[in-house]
């Protein structure tokens, strides 16, 4: 499967169609970007199943600071619309398979569950006192 250049305009619906979702987050002028675009390339070649997105973060600078970039290349995965994956750096073919399968043996119930009571502790604890 080729990669997606992911935008401002088509991230949200790309998130939400994807039940993985890896995006690659460079940048014209860095060096560790170009080397890791054909590993990226590759790799997304090996997992139909998975979307691969990129994201341009001199075009897409809001997009890049939504997502706290602040080191490129940056890969994320995210699975059924939850972050479960945010690392700086390129990654070699091997590295980058090993997260794709982490991500795939992921428990999606128990990882909903963990986000749904980290969200309501978030909000216990943000409930101003009486």
């Amino acid at each position: 499967m080729a990669t997606t250049e992911l935008t401002q305009e088509n991230f949200q619906k790309t998130l939400d169609e994807s039940d993985i979702l890896l995006i690659d987050f460079w940048a014209d002028w860095c060096g560790p970007c170009k080397q890791f675009a054909p590993v990226y390339e590759e790799v997304s070649e090996q997992h139909p199943d998975v979307t691969f997105g990129k994201v341009d973060t001199e075009a897409e600078q809001e997009l890049a600071a939504a997502a706290n970039i602040s080191s490129i290349p940056t890969v994320m995965a995210f699975r059924e619309n939850v972050l479960v994956f945010a690392q700086p750096g390129a990654l070699n073919a091997d590295q980058l398979n090993q997260v794709i399968g982490a991500v795939k043996d992921l428990d999606m119930d128990e990882v909903h569950k963990q986000v749904a009571e980290q969200q309501q502790a978030d909000q216990d604890g943000a409930t101003p006192e009486q």
